[in-house]
């Protein structure tokens, strides 16, 4: 009975240190849950936002700048939405949305220049979530820590004094003694370091570097009742390089003999990388030939009277395409592998631009009618000008023309566009006399000089010669393009 009492009462105490241990257990787990939802909260860490990076929206654009913001911060986003307006190298690009959600911070504003490619400059986050609290990534480099690591820098130490050399043991060489009377320092403030108490040449400039330069401070005159004494002509300082003051001087533009200092844009940070590229590495060979407008000129009217407006330059880049057409070798381009046939002819046309040249192509010239090249040229002119090319509109170009003769040029060498192997110049055209060999008589022609810059790791001096001598039957006999 005893025995039967005590188990009993301990197994009453067992079961109440259990029932504790159980509640503790399920207090401190309850205390985990709710710490792990504090700090998993929104409200503790922010939203997860969605970055918005800067895009390449060409194959040459490293940098680009903010042109407008269509969206506004706590504006909903859907995927194609058109989010803000980029300036590439070449035109003024629209960046769309991937994603759907809510626009929650710009951090590039309107108006921002030079950003590279891969910056954040804005970001969202997905719908249904409070954009207020979005969390914003922080910088690579953060300024804290680069204030942090500047601190911990040590001082420069301060240079020891020199140290004074007893007068009798006193030793100079030649080129040491020449450096110290010039500038006037004490031979005696040198550490020698050469044999037997030597004071070098290594000693004399080390000794200059470590003297501070002397200040002069103007004497006060006495004052007397009689005339003012003529001071005594003071002798230049011998010097090594005249005291010639510089003749520019940057950041102060209007002053004579100075320079302003102009941003580069986009365009002409890439105008020049190309032509840079194009004159360094390119082998240019240039050919020239006179062109007959007479048909051509007469063409026109003809074309005028039935109401069908056409250029001199829609003939020329219609004789381009065909030309390379029925000479096939010239359309060609130079890669890293060698030489590349190229299977269609698109021709560039240089437009001037407030930012530069653009090129705009012209595709498939060759099976286009003089009139549709027309319309086409037309309107990649305008949009060119205003911004709004295509990355399509100017990219794949197999033959480049540039015409100056609408400025008065009589003729010039143009610069190769890369990867492409050839550019034709165009001048103006020109009345001149001839003699015919029919009849012994002279004649009045209209001339226009075209020069045709080569790659000459493609094409030879032979094969621009045919391009040169085809191009010019061309378009002097206009009505054969229509044939070919």
């Amino acid at each position: 009975m005893a025995a039967s009492l005590r188990l009993g009462r301990q197994g009453i105490l067992f079961g109440l240190k259990l029932s504790n241990i159980t509640k503790s257990v399920w207090s401190t787990q309850s205390l985990q849950e709710h710490a792990r939802y504090f700090f998993q909260s929104p409200w503790t860490f922010g939203v997860a936002p969605l970055n918005l990076q800067m895009p390449a929206l060409s194959p040459t654009m490293e940098e680009g700048n903010i042109v407008k913001w269509l969206k506004k911060e706590g504006e909903a986003v859907a995927t194609g939405d058109a989010l803000c307006e980029i300036e590439t190298d070449k035109a003024v690009v629209t960046m769309e949305s991937n994603d759907d959600g809510i626009m929650a911070k710009i951090l590039m504003e309107e108006g921002s220049r030079n950003v590279r490619l891969g910056t954040l400059i804005a970001v969202m986050v997905e719908e249904g979530q409070d954009w207020t609290q979005v969390e914003i990534p922080p910088p690579s480099a953060p300024a804290s820590a680069i204030h942090e690591t500047v601190s911990t820098i040590d001082p420069p130490a301060a240079p020891s004094p020199p140290k004074i050399v007893p007068t009798g043991s006193l030793r100079l060489s030649p080129a040491a003694r020449h450096i110290l009377d010039t500038h006037g320092v004490d031979p005696k403030l040198a550490t020698p370091t050469g044999p037997r108490g030597l004071i070098t040449k290594e000693d004399a400039l080390n000794l200059l570097k470590m003297s501070p330069e002397p200040k002069t401070t103007p004497m006060a005159a006495p004052p007397s009742s009689g005339p003012a004494p003529i001071p005594a002509a003071i002798p230049p300082q011998s010097s090594s390089r005249p005291n010639i003051p510089p003749l520019s001087v940057p950041g102060k533009p209007g002053a004579p003999g100075t320079f302003t200092e102009i941003p580069a844009s986009n365009v002409r940070r890439v105008i020049a990388q190309r032509l840079t590229q194009s004159k360094t590495t390119i082998p240019h060979a240039y050919a020239s030939v006179d062109c007959d407008m007479a048909a051509v000129m007469k063409l026109r009217r003809d074309l005028a009277k039935d109401q069908i407006k056409v250029s001199v330059n829609d003939f020329i880049i219609k004789a381009a395409a065909v030309t390379l057409k029925e000479l096939p070798d010239v359309n060609v381009t130079w890669s890293d592998d060698g030489p590349r046939a190229l299977d269609s002819i698109h021709i560039s046309i240089a437009v001037a631009t407030d930012k530069g040249l653009i090129t705009p192509i012209i595709r498939d010239a060759a099976n286009k009618g003089v009139q549709e090249i027309s319309t086409n040229a037309k309107a990649l002119a305008e949009k060119a000008r205003d911004g709004k090319l295509l990355p399509e509109e100017y990219q794949g170009g197999s033959f480049s023309i540039s015409n100056l003769g609408m400025f008065g040029i009589s003729g010039f060498s143009a610069v190769i566009n890369p990867p492409q192997a050839c550019i034709l110049a165009v001048g103006t055209s020109r009345p001149e006399l001839s003699l015919c060999e029919d009849n012994q008589t002279l004649r009045t022609q209209q001339l226009m000089t075209v020069t045709l810059s080569s790659d000459g790791r493609l094409i030879d001096d032979e094969l621009a010669s045919r391009f040169l001598e085809r191009f010019r039957a061309n378009l002097e006999e206009p009505r054969r393009m229509a044939l070919a």
